[in-house]
């Protein structure tokens, strides 16, 4: 992981990882589900190994941009507030705490990812959804995602917490549904 991060970094790339995905998805729980066996998400406990790893490339300088996934909604806090600890000023948001995916990738479970995200970070530089490209029907992920973006500003704007002003909110909401990934990204063609 550590040379892989090095090269990363080397080459200017976006690393992503997914964490508690292999060793923290049981599958086949249950011994009856033998023609379709269930994945399960587990306590993953990465908050200290993660951290570890993140530092040692900081250490070393080869901590590149970076986008992290958790599998169970219990690591949201341990995330979003990781994330603060990498952004060095070089690269807007460098280190970014990614939309929720697999058991997370519904309704409730993505308001926890922003909600997490919106409190202890900059919802502003967040890269928004990914997309599994391998299944189609993963594209209408977007639309949801947008809906319920759209619904969060939505009701922080009610509450008074953020601006009734969409000169100010519209902007933010474009960049976390396109422009900032395509910025993260170096999707830019000028």
């Amino acid at each position: 992981m550590l040379f892989f991060g090095h090269l990363d970094a080397e080459k200017g790339w976006t690393k992503q990882l997914h964490v508690g995905r292999g060793a923290t998805a049981t599958r086949g729980a249950s011994a009856s589900s033998v023609r379709i066996p269930a994945s399960i998400p587990s306590a993953t406990g990465a908050g200290d190994a993660l951290g570890a790893y993140l530092d040692r490339l900081d250490q070393e300088n080869a901590l590149p941009k970076t986008v992290l996934y958790n599998l169970n909604p219990s690591d949201n806090y341990t995330l979003a507030t990781m994330i603060g600890n990498f952004q060095d000023g070089s690269i807007a948001g460098k280190i970014q705490f990614g939309a929720a995916w697999w058991f997370l990738d519904q309704r409730e479970a993505m308001e926890w990812q922003m909600n997490a995200l919106s409190s202890c970070g900059l919802i502003s530089r967040f890269v928004g959804m990914l997309t599994d490209s391998r299944s189609f029907m993963s594209y209408p992920r977007h639309e949801y995602f947008r809906r319920l973006l759209c619904d969060l500003f939505g009701k922080d704007i009610e509450a008074g917490l953020i601006p009734d002003d969409d000169s100010l909110s519209g902007p933010m909401i474009r960049d976390i549904c396109y422009g900032n990934a395509r910025r993260f990204l170096g999707l830019d063609v000028g």
